[in-house]
């Protein structure tokens, strides 16, 4: 038991290490006062019985990400989705425009740049997302006053609630312990872990056999998912490096051996999460614009939809292309080739330079490539489940994307404390 808590209380003990946790932990209650905040002009209760009566469809999905203010019209209802939306545009723009490329390698000042755009662009889709939840619940019947004042408020509030939430994961980063979207994400999820238990104990009550064979077969196949989540983000494939002697005054450096660490999982749950939001724009989209039927965008919001045999096969294709994007993005082989060459390294085979990063490129591909089935495997396997079951099993949906965010972010942060730990001599969370 010493075991597990000592690193935290090691943690606790380094004054600037504690001020950033506690500064993180003060910004989420802040983050979920506002989910708890129930915005003026709404029936919570139809919005959750239309919650309830859709399960399993992208609503849900929403609903996970903002932590149920989705479901309960809460000021923080569009959560983090609009600036997560907005930083997958902005890094595809950032690839195909050559203005923003040369912005990104301005160094500081352009990233700076940059992130100004993003806010602008999620401002921008908050405003859409929100005019668009708006049109749900007067259609539907939620509203207890269909004015166009009550309209304005409503919209007003929560595009101004999802700026806030922009602005709350940017302090994370600034003063936090990590990366600010990632950890709202992931108090979020785990914030709906009470529903799951109520869930668990709902099936316990009814008495049959299937009524204690499913939450202990979904318990265990859960707990098989968190291992090789785990396994599998922790694996990394060695590439050997070898230093050549080199004479530097009267002093000797290098002849030594070494190696190059490529993590298996190296674009870790962000492919899952940019594919899950791209997939949500079409049903964002019907809010706005209701499909009328045998209509071709009826047509279109139903092939996308998550309960069609297609949404599947479309989010695994998707975070596989995702998961090459951002490993794209994220590491230059030629970049480091070239950083192996000034130093004196090689890779034994190889010679430095180019034919290095083709091989570096070669392996890179192969790894990323079963990190991301990986990934899509276990954010799918739900969702099969969920089709084959006719939704007889609500909330399953979009576990797998959930319990994947949750291992991503947790073994995310406890590597950031350990990295920091280690600095001053104390043994990390990971070891």
């Amino acid at each position: 038991m010493k075991s597990w808590f000592t690193p935290f209380i090691n943690a606790m003990k380094l004054p600037d290490l504690r001020k950033k946790i506690v500064y993180t932990l003060v910004v989420l209650l802040i983050y979920r006062i506002g989910v708890a905040i129930p915005m003026p002009f709404v029936s919570a209760d139809v919005l959750n019985l239309y919650m309830f009566q859709t399960g399993g469809s992208m609503f849900q999905y929403l609903n996970i990400l903002s932590g149920g203010a989705f479901a309960n019209a809460t000021l923080f209802a569009l959560g983090i989705s609009p600036y997560i939306t907005s930083s997958i545009v902005m890094q595809l723009l950032t690839v195909a425009i050559p203005a923003l490329e040369r912005m990104q390698k301005e160094g500081e000042d352009g990233r700076k740049k940059i992130t100004q755009i993003t806010r602008y662009v999620t401002v921008a889709l908050a405003l859409i997302t929100s005019y668009g939840y708006y049109m749900l619940m007067r259609n539907q019947g939620m509203l207890v006053n269909n004015g166009w004042f009550a309209g304005v408020i409503i919209v007003a509030c929560y595009c101004a609630g999802s700026s806030l939430v922009m602005w709350l994961g940017e302090k994370i980063n600034e003063n936090g312990i990590g990366n600010g979207i990632s950890i709202i994400l992931f108090a979020n999820i785990v914030s709906g872990g009470a529903g799951a238990v109520t869930t668990i104990i709902g099936f316990f009550r009814r008495g049959d056999v299937w009524g204690f064979v499913i939450p202990i077969a979904a318990l265990i196949i859960a707990l098989l998912m968190v291992y090789f989540v785990v396994f599998v983000t922790e694996s990394e494939r060695r590439l050997p490096v070898v230093y050549a002697k080199r004479v530097v005054g009267r002093k000797m450096y290098g002849g030594q051996s070494s190696n190059l660490p490529l993590k298996l999982n190296m674009s870790g749950v962000m492919p899952v999460i940019f594919a899950n939001s791209i997939l949500a724009i079409p049903a964002t989209l019907a809010l706005i614009i209701p499909p009328k039927d045998g209509s071709f965008w009826d047509g279109t919001v139903r092939f996308l939809s998550s309960d069609s045999w297609f949404y599947p096969l479309i989010l695994f294709i998707f975070i596989i292309a995702f998961g090459y994007f951002y490993v794209l993005i994220s590491f230059n082989p030629l970049e480091v080739s070239n950083n192996l060459k000034n130093n004196g390294g090689s890779i034994p085979g190889f010679r430095p330079g180019r034919p290095t990063a083709e091989y570096i490129t070669k392996v890179l591909n192969k790894i990323t490539l079963i990190g991301s089935l990986f990934l899509s495997v276990v954010a799918i396997f739900p969702i099969i489940a969920n089709i084959i079951s006719n939704n007889a099993v609500r909330g399953i949906a979009f576990g797998g994307t959930s319990l994947l965010i949750v291992v991503g972010v947790a073994l995310e942060t406890a590597r950031e404390v350990e990295a920091q730990m280690s600095l001053r001599g104390y043994r990390g969370f990971l070891e």
